[in-house]
């Protein structure tokens, strides 16, 4: 959610659960509109929060000019202090996938994990050390590329190849606004260039340059509600537990947060 909107989009989502205290939102106010001028960022994003034991992890995200380039996310622990996270990488990925579990709320913790590496003699158990920071990063970058959402229209591409905020407009109709064909991934597509010529001829290119949620597997991972008489519209990912995106239709407000404990559902398409 648009950190310049911010107690509005609360207002909106707190029909979910998902709300912060007084205070939280007094500080986070503050607090993003001087990362957005220290960064220089042009957008500036609360992404939402993961719950930890010892305390909770809260995050926000820098957009550039070009919204589909890579972001910038912070993290804070008392929503003043904002510190830089590193990009994720593959490796990362890779090797925060065997940690389980609730995140500490610590980011020098360190994880534990054994493993068998091979030697020249045979097979040895290693011990590998895992920073609570590293798999912070990897579950942001995780849930982003999963579930991030954006309406269709939000976004548009110019011919030159940026794509920029939609000045023009006024959110989606009630109709279109219960169909998932109406919301994309808030990332560079991946399905889209799998698409054929035919199937592609029936697209703007300039509003349907992402892939639709419509076509994510398993089906039935997205949950689609209208409240508050048909004045908001409210997606819930099943995949990933505690992630929210609101909009009210006929306006431009918009956006999502994730307020979780960074775990996947992995039992989802048993569930089904």
């Amino acid at each position: 959610m648009d950190a310049e909107s911010l107690l509005l989009s609360l207002e909106l989502v707190s029909g979910s659960g998902q709300g912060l205290s007084p205070d939280r939102r007094a500080s986070l106010l503050t607090s993003l509109t001087l990362v957005k001028r220290d960064y220089r960022f042009d957008r500036v994003l609360f992404w939402g929060r993961i719950l930890g034991l010892v305390s909770d992890y809260y995050i926000a995200q820098g957009l550039s000019e070009d919204q589909l380039a890579p972001r910038k996310t912070l993290y804070s622990l008392n929503c003043m202090e904002w510190s830089l996270l590193p990009p994720a990488t593959e490796e990362m990925v890779a090797q925060t996938s065997v940690v389980k579990g609730r995140f500490m709320g610590d980011p020098s913790h360190e994880y534990e994990h054994t493993e068998l590496q091979k030697m020249n003699e045979g097979e040895e158990e290693v011990v590998v050390q895992i920073k609570e920071e590293t798999r912070l990063v990897s579950v942001i970058d995780q849930i982003d590329k999963a579930v991030a959402v954006i309406p269709r229209g939000a976004l548009f591409k110019t011919p030159f190849g940026p794509i920029h905020v939609n000045r023009t407009f006024e959110g989606l109709s009630l109709s279109e606004a219960k169909q998932l064909s109406s919301y994309f991934h808030f990332r560079e597509p991946v399905q889209l260039k799998n698409k054929t010529l035919l199937e592609k001829a029936d697209l703007d290119p300039s509003l349907d340059f992402m892939d639709s949620l419509e076509h994510d597997i398993p089906k039935g991972s997205w949950s689609i509600q209208m409240e508050k008489g048909n004045a908001l519209v409210v997606l819930r990912s099943l995949l990933w537990p505690g992630l929210t995106f609101f909009h009210a239709p006929r306006s431009k407000n918009c956006g999502y947060i994730y307020v979780g404990t960074g775990e996947k559902n992995i039992d989802l398409p048993f569930m089904l």
